[in-house]
């Protein structure tokens, strides 16, 4: 059947809309990516920016051979990675149980763990109970706090929920025991919402710097954030680049827009491999409650 003017009328709309709104997504990037690669001049001047103009890699150059970045850099993937690997056994150990039916006062454990998602402790009861457990000035202050989300794990149960009960039983029947249920039936099964929740855990582990700046006292031990923050917010890049010239200070926007690219770069790099499950996973993992 041919299109009615409605639909067509409809269609246009539709596309106009999702093209302004990759435009308003894609351009901060394009913005940055430009002003890091631009001369003094332009990268100082007020306006949009579409594409490098006056070629210079100082700035660059300037980010990719500061040790203070690269220290940051291992930080922060040390933090991702294993905060995340860590994140998905946690909360799978955690979800199984609670999605199972047979687990006795499954809903009031499952109630007491949504009481900490709109309850805290609050600033200073948390600094202070991270300095009775010796987590001051270590890497593990970033990871344990907050090792199980409670929100993720919720959508895992909820997944684990959705898997027919039979898959279970005809394993028990075969001798299976839980674990292995869980590791060669459940998890297998839950990959689309398993590379969801990775990759919301690792975006969430690779832009923390609030913790960096209660917990961690040695420089060695920061994170690569806390660095941009230094360097884009409290306008310390000439300490932290050794900057003295006049003719280096020129290149303060250039710096500010490197750093920001090269911290964005990994997330922009692995979120591709991880977008076709992104989707379905989260779906499929609030449906059931």
């Amino acid at each position: 059947m041919k299109p009615t003017f409605g639909e067509n009328l409809f269609q246009i709309v539709l596309i106009t809309m999702i093209s302004l709104l990759c435009i308003i997504t894609i351009y901060p990037f394009i913005h940055i990516a430009s002003v890091s690669l631009s001369g003094p001049a332009e990268a100082g001047r007020f306006g949009l920016h579409f594409y490098p103009k006056d070629i210079d890699f100082f700035a660059w150059k300037q980010v990719l051979f500061q040790e203070k970045i690269w220290i940051g850099f291992g930080n922060s993937t040390f933090r991702t990675v294993v905060g995340t690997l860590l994140t998905l056994v946690a909360m799978s150990m955690c979800a199984y149980p609670l999605s199972r039916r047979n687990l006795p006062h499954r809903n009031f454990y499952t109630m007491l763990i949504l009481f900490t998602m709109f309850f805290g402790g609050g600033t200073v009861p948390t600094y202070l109970l991270m300095k009775e457990l010796h987590l001051m000035d270590s890497l593990w202050v970033y990871i344990l706090p907050g090792l199980v989300p409670t929100f993720s794990m919720l959508v895992l149960r909820n997944f684990f929920m959705s898997i027919p009960v039979e898959v279970e039983e005809s394993a028990k029947i075969d001798g299976a025991n839980d674990i292995r249920i869980l590791v060669q039936i459940v998890l297998p099964l839950s990959k689309p919402v398993l590379a969801t929740l990775a990759l919301w855990t690792a975006v969430g582990h690779w832009n923390a710097w609030f913790d960096a700046v209660l917990y961690i006292s040695d420089p060695n031990k920061q994170v690569l954030q806390y660095f941009l923050r230094e360097i884009v917010i409290t306008n310390t890049d000439a300490e932290t680049f050794g900057r003295t010239t006049v003719a280096n200070f020129k290149y303060e926007h250039s710096i500010k827009a490197a750093t920001v690219m090269f911290a964005a770069l990994p997330i922009l790099i692995i979120y591709p491999f991880l977008q076709k499950y992104f989707v379905k996973g989260t779906m499929i993992g609030s449906l059931k409650g």
